[in-house]
């Protein structure tokens, strides 16, 4: 194993403790980097720091780093490595978008803190660090989703999310569940019954079994496989339920 295999391997670990290990809200530093924002204001700085809050980007640019113990943060060295968006805006980068409030994805204060960062020499643009994390994922330093490390210093992160298994699941039981029963939109017009098997049923003007499929349910979103064959998916709002463009509420 060479020096920089080591080096890699050894990459702030005391830090990445203190980052998984604390339920106090701490701020994070990630100081003396270079940072690819991708925001066409901000652009690209070098020896820079980037500080977030759990899931929020707070600041960006030189000279944080000073703060750092007044705020009790936690401090990551990046000497010698690039701070790019883990998610990239290749509309963006396309020159697709042409007002910087519809950029999304930049490393921008009040942005998600999901970033990705890697040696220099892999980042000489934002495309190529990306490209590291898919080709060579053990010269990843740190792969940082929502505020939470995913990957560091080359290896997964014990005790990170769980990804969602591919596939279709098995329908889930929805007996009791406070979201079963008919939805009706605001003209009565769509009414969209959701039963506890996970099946929907659709009447549209009047028309019955307009729709027909299976409906899954993660949080506040519902996804929907029409027995047609295609997928939609609608957004649980307080008492109502939003969905291709109709306002639901049960009836």
């Amino acid at each position: 194993m060479t020096n920089t295999d080591t080096t890699a391997m050894n990459w702030n670990l005391q830090a990445l403790a203190e980052i998984v290990s604390d339920d106090s809200g701490r701020p994070v530093l990630f100081t003396n980097a270079r940072i690819l924002t991708m925001d066409p204001l901000i652009g690209t700085m070098t020896g820079a720091d980037i500080l977030f809050v759990g899931s929020l980007i707070v600041g960006v640019g030189p000279s944080i780093v000073t703060a750092a113990q007044d705020d009790n943060a936690i401090v990551v060295d990046c000497t010698g490595m690039s701070v790019v968006p883990a998610v990239v805006d290749t509309i963006a980068l396309a020159g697709g978008r042409d007002r910087r409030a519809e950029y999304v994805a930049t490393l921008t204060p009040g942005n998600a803190t999901d970033f990705l960062v890697v040696p220099d020499e892999l980042a000489t643009d934002v495309p190529s660090a990306v490209a590291t994390l898919l080709s060579r994922p053990e010269q990843v330093r740190a792969l940082v989703a929502a505020g939470k490390p995913v990957r560091w210093a080359g290896a997964e992160v014990p005790g990170r999310p769980a990804a969602p298994k591919p596939g279709i699941p098995a329908a889930a039981d929805l007996t009791g569940s406070p979201r079963i029963g008919v939805w009706i939109d605001r003209e009565d017009f769509l009414h969209q019954e959701l039963t506890v098997d996970g099946r929907y049923d659709e009447t549209r003007g009047g028309r019955p079994h307009a729709y027909q499929g299976r409906f899954w349910i993660d949080d506040d979103r519902i996804d929907y496989l029409d027995d047609l064959g295609f997928w939609a998916y609608g957004e649980f709002r307080g008492d109502e339920l939003h969905h291709a463009g109709y306002v639901m509420k049960l009836g």
